[in-house]
């Protein structure tokens, strides 16, 4: 019988999920903010509310997520293109590519985050 293969993580790193994003996902807070934001795209890539939302700084979360509504998603890949990090602060431009109900989108974002208690934050962001 062959061995199962570890799930690769969605993030885009050469690692299994398990020892990538998956810990993050799990609750063991991200060391940087790029992890964090790798971390925040498998979330939604594996439809965890939660943890978004854990990981949304106060001033900014909504109330709520509701990935099940609309039409479906597919994320497909992620890329990052740059970033700026203090030991506080963080700027990172990536692009997420998904299929939103069988049509093919592309999200180019400029994100910032805020550590806060020793824990990134994802605090908002500006849509290219």
């Amino acid at each position: 019988m062959k061995p199962k293969t570890p799930e690769p993580c969605p993030c885009g790193r050469p690692l299994a999920y398990a020892a990538c994003c998956g810990r993050y996902n799990a609750g063991s807070p991200a060391p940087d903010a790029e992890s964090l934001m790798r971390s925040r795209y498998s979330a939604y890539v594996h439809g965890l509310e939660d943890y978004l939302l854990a990981t949304w700084h106060p001033s900014t979360r909504p109330a709520a997520l509701d990935l099940g509504a609309g039409p479906s998603t597919k994320w497909l890949g992620l890329e990052v293109k740059a970033r700026t990090e203090t030991p506080d602060t963080a700027t990172i431009e990536f692009v997420a590519r998904c299929r939103v109900g069988g049509r093919a989108q592309r999200l180019h974002e400029v994100s910032r985050f805020l550590r806060a208690d020793g824990r990134w934050y994802y605090v908002d962001g500006v849509i290219d």
